[in-house]
């Protein structure tokens, strides 16, 4: 028999799937501690989580016989997907089965919030009639600023829209053509605060996203502006938003999530003027039940009969292929994620070459892995090996593939071209020996860049001093430099230089490699 834990709450349909199906044991073992959980997952095959149960690597080296973790829901925050990779555990997610559920919620604490229904509750039930004190506003004719045009965050503009309400939508990784096709407004994200009655955001949790509601944004928007956040919490600046609050400057805030979760005593429960609910996005019995069945099958799915579906770390590629291109899709999904952080802009299309001696191969799961890679760093667990080209065609960007045999410089080389409003980047990269992935060509520059962990992208002055300078920069900060490859631009008086750290870098470290004389620019990249 195959064991099956779930160590969260799901949904009886997907309990009921495990149970009718033949060879599948399932255990409901929920509320356990890290610990508990320690000892318990020796014996599984299956992991069955939701937002609770936090899977460590100390959890995943107790277990032994697991083969897979099933996320009901989308967000793998709490999953350490490195350690589960290297273990060979397949981390498959729900990425559909709740996202109207999670949208209505927003339009929903949007509409609480206006009109002040939770503190009506409340004081009507406390014997009050404060029918004056709590005079709301319409909705109709004012403006939503969505923040994030996803699943999720497109429908709710869509239902907004329906209120008669003006929709105008920010999200830097979706063409400006697209969100028109769709009926919106996009702006940039400064006019976005500047013209917005509301403002809901719908955007995962990323670098880039945490603390993107702040203090300096809040003093763009509006006066009395009102702010939804049912995504993930961390996105807002709590305390930023408390001060807000009190000056008058947000009339209000309606919060699904927080920075910790749950927030225990939180400051922000004892103002009047924010209105919360625990996590509820996902809440209703139809997300549960679409979730809960999804992911059941899923597990059975792979458990019964090998097949990868809704998989974030593992392609749907049968052994003996994989054997063959897993070299090319671990390259490709590398260079897609620099390319992700190279682009100037939404990214309106992508051109992957092969050339060389591709004979043979089927080379689809690489440019999936290539659009996988590519859009991780905007949309992250939205995206997987199964539905990263429909994700891309949604995002409104043109995916061109070509081959040739006539190879130069390497037996097997894969050209990445992703061309943005502000120009083209190029990134090739290739096989060394049978499996050493390597970076070889960036726009003019030629090197070879292992492409893994924190790295600066440094263009400089071919100058002597140049490369001295940075490494005492670094060294002066206590920062060590574990490798740096050098390429230098062809017919040009710049080299680029590539430093991999042992740490992320600092961002007052990176101000102060940027002013030195003979740094041109500095770019952080996480691969």
């Amino acid at each position: 028999m195959l064991k099956v834990l779930v160590s969260d709450p799901l949904g009886e349909a997907g309990v009921r799937l495990f149970r009718d199906t033949a060879g599948i044991d399932v255990e409901i073992k929920t509320g356990l501690s890290p610990q508990e959980l320690e000892e318990t997952i020796t014996d599984y095959d299956a992991l069955v989580i939701r937002s609770t149960t936090r899977v460590t690597a100390e959890i995943l080296d107790a277990a032994k016989k697991l083969k897979v973790i099933g996320r009901a829901g989308i967000g793998l925050d709490n999953v350490d997907i490195p350690v589960a990779t290297r273990r060979g555990v397949v981390v498959m997610n729900t990425p559909t089965g709740n996202v109207v559920t999670t949208a209505e919620h927003a339009i929903a604490m949007m509409m609480a919030l206006t009109r002040n229904i939770p503190q009506g509750t409340l004081s009507l039930k406390a014997g009050r009639w404060d029918k004056k004190k709590l005079q709301g506003r319409e909705v109709f004719d004012k403006t939503l600023g969505v923040i994030g045009f996803g699943k999720i965050g497109s429908i709710v503009a869509d239902r907004a829209k329906g209120l008669r309400m003006q929709v105008v939508v920010y999200d830097p990784f979706v063409a400006p053509e697209q969100i028109q096709k769709a009926g919106f407004e996009s702006v940039r994200l400064d006019e976005l605060y500047q013209r917005a009655d509301y403002i809901s955001v719908h955007v995962p949790m990323l670098k880039e996203t945490t603390g993107l509601l702040n203090k300096a944004a809040f003093e763009k928007m509006k006066d009395g502006v009102m702010i939804i956040n049912c995504a993930r919490g961390g996105i807002i600046n709590e305390d930023d938003l408390q001060e807000a609050v009190k000056s008058g400057k947000v009339a209000g805030a309606a919060l699904d999530v927080f920075e910790t979760e749950p927030p225990g005593e939180c400051s922000l429960f004892e103002m009047d003027r924010i209105i919360c609910t625990p996590h509820l996005g996902a809440s209703t019995q139809e997300a549960q039940t679409n979730v809960a069945v999804a992911v059941a099958q899923q597990i059975i799915d792979y458990l019964i009969n090998d097949t990868i579906i809704n998989a974030v770390n593992v392609p749907s590629v049968a052994g003996e292929l994989l054997k063959k291109i897993g070299p090319y899709m671990a390259v490709g999904d590398r260079m897609g994620c620099l390319q992700a952080q190279l682009a100037d802009g939404p990214v309106k299309g992508v051109t992957i070459e092969y050339t060389g001696d591709f004979r043979g191969m089927d080379m689809a799961p690489v440019s999936t892995a290539i659009l996988k890679g590519l859009l991780t760093p905007m949309v992250k667990y939205a995206v997987n090996f199964v539905n990263a080209p429909v994700v891309a065609k949604e995002m409104g960007i043109k995916v061109i593939e070509s081959t040739t045999s006539e190879a130069e410089d390497y037996t097997h080389l894969i050209t990445l071209r992703v061309s943005t409003d502000a120009g083209e980047n190029v990134v090739a990269g290739t096989i060394i020996g049978r499996s050493d992935i390597k970076v070889v060509k960036i726009n003019n520059f030629r090197l070879e860049l292992v492409p893994e962990g924190h790295i600066l992208l440094i263009f400089n002055q071919d100058r002597p001093g140049a490369i001295g300078g940075i490494g005492t920069t670094l060294g002066r900060h206590n920062i060590n430099i574990g490798r740096m490859h050098v390429g230098q631009e062809k017919d040009g008086e710049r080299n680029i230089i590539f430093l991999q750290t042992d740490t992320p870098v600092p961002p007052d470290v990176i101000e102060d490699l940027r002013s030195a004389e003979l740094v041109n620019s500095v770019t952080p990249l996480e691969l």
